[in-house]
């Protein structure tokens, strides 16, 4: 079984910088995806970005040069550095985990594709 916990998140103004914790337990045999997701208020559940066990990464294309998502193998944690925050960027984000086939070229984008999720942690950025 693999449980995902978050932790970080935090009422910040705009401008600041925030990084996000995501602390595994369990093993998957098999290669996997990690992922951060983020919902904000009337709008669905979107990724923000992914990382696979080669540390393959991709990002939605609003985070693009500010977020970046690490992972320290050692520590069993995924990481999620926020930097330059936007009132925009308000929403309770997630780290999720997927299994991933070994043909497969990169991670998934759809929250469906998921089974392992975090309980969330809010992020509001103030103007």
């Amino acid at each position: 079984q693999v449980q995902l916990a978050e932790s970080g998140g935090v009422a910040v103004q705009s401008g600041g910088a925030l990084r996000l914790s995501c602390a595994a337990s369990g093993y998957i045999d098999s290669r996997y995806c990690m992922g951060w997701f983020r919902q904000a208020p009337g709008k669905e559940r979107e990724v923000v970005t992914t990382i696979d066990d080669n540390g393959r990464t991709s990002y939605v294309d609003s985070v693009k040069g500010r977020f970046t998502i690490s992972q320290d193998n050692a520590k069993n944690t995924l990481y999620l550095q926020m930097n330059s925050l936007k009132p925009e960027d308000t929403a309770m984000y997630y780290c999720a985990a997927a299994p991933l086939a070994w043909w497969s070229r990169r991670c998934p984008s759809a929250s469906g594709d998921f089974g392992y999720w975090g309980q969330g942690t809010q992020v509001t950025v103030s103007s």
